[in-house]
């Protein structure tokens, strides 16, 4: 039996996800033909500076190693809450690279956002298109460049890719499920219960082909895929994190298919750990800051991120310890309702 935890927390990459036991049997998924995990430097944009910066200095509590691991084994996504500035989307970052799961696919929700988005998107004008343009060169010449084909126009999703037959996990972000409409989370049931899809206009044009494979566009890359028939079933489930500021409640069915992480304000040992990550050791003006930023965090919401900014710019300004507290102050204003006789 492998050892728990594949992931560590350590932010030392390794190969610990080939570990990792076979799903409970009611999560078993068996798609194919198997595709290879991609390179990590396949998608540019997933690998870049900040986020890069994100994954390296990740620092995960023991609580967040362990439901990790279990959103892991049992093949279940990760609903990850909490105020602003915890933390909640760098953490798929970091457990795709020390796990090496390849480019992170991201899907940033929005009140418009729906099923179909996070699938595919196909564009039928670009193909109607590109069909007169065949048949006025045909007209000309023999081609034997066709773009007029379904598979030409349509290009998988964040959620269509992960759900790919890739012999590893994918690492898909949801980012901030709580803003979308009220019927996606809905929608996401079933896709997630069962890790398969279909493109009805594959479905379709299917029919019409020799062996039903189309060559597809994947999320992030300019390299095709196949899709048989129209259906993509996974093969490793992905590893899935939903975001939520908390700003609504979700319907039962889909809390019960989710494992629930809840991130809080980091105490003080933590945070100093989270500067001396980004910034190295913290230094006595910078303690100063973290334990204002902690006793002013009971009264309002404060963000981690606006605690980095103050202690990077009270190293770099060349300002008196009063000059550099009124910039504290104003690089920390509270997120919310605060207090109106706080005092920095």
């Amino acid at each position: 039996m492998p050892l728990w935890p594949v992931y560590a927390g350590t932010n030392e990459p390794h190969d610990g996800i080939a570990e990792l036991p076979a799903p409970p049997p009611w999560r078993a998924f068996d798609g194919g033909p198997v595709l290879p995990a991609p390179d990590a430097a396949a998608d540019a944009s997933a690998v870049s500076p900040d986020r890069t910066h994100r994954a390296e200095t990740y620092q995960a509590t023991q609580e967040t190693v362990q439901l990790v691991n279990a959103a892991l084994y049992l093949r279940r996504p990760l609903l990850v809450t909490g105020p602003p500035g915890t933390g909640k989307s760098s953490l798929v970052y970091a457990v795709a690279r020390e796990l090496r799961l390849g480019p992170v696919l991201r899907w940033n929700i929005t009140s418009r956002s729906t099923l179909h988005d996070g699938l595919y998107q196909y564009d039928p004008l670009s193909r109607l298109y590109a069909a007169r343009q065949e048949a006025a060169r045909q007209d000309r010449t023999t081609s034997t460049d066709d773009r007029s084909g379904i598979e030409h126009h349509l290009r998988l999703g964040p959620l269509g890719t992960a759900l790919l037959p890739y012999a590893r996990p994918r690492a898909l972000l949801i980012d901030e499920i709580d803003k979308s409409d009220l019927d996606l989370p809905n929608d996401l049931l079933n896709v997630l219960e069962e890790g398969q899809y279909e493109i009805p206009e594959l479905v379709r044009a299917a029919r019409l082909a020799p062996d039903g494979v189309a060559e597809v566009l994947a999320d992030g890359t300019d390299e095709r895929v196949p899709v048989a028939r129209g259906r993509v079933r996974c093969r490793a489930f992905p590893f899935v994190v939903l975001t939520s500021n908390g700003e609504r409640e979700f319907p039962p069915a889909f809390l019960r298919r989710c494992v629930t992480l809840h991130l809080r304000q980091p105490d003080d040992r933590h945070l100093a750990e989270i500067v001396r990550a980004h910034l190295g050791e913290p230094d006595a003006y910078a303690r100063t800051l973290i334990d204002r930023f902690l006793s002013r965090s009971g009264v309002g919401d404060l963000a981690t991120d606006q605690l980095l900014n103050a202690i990077y710019l009270a190293r770099s300004a060349d300002l008196d310890t009063g000059s550099l507290d009124r910039l504290a102050e104003q690089l920390m204003p509270y997120l919310g309702q605060a207090a109106q006789s706080d005092v920095f």
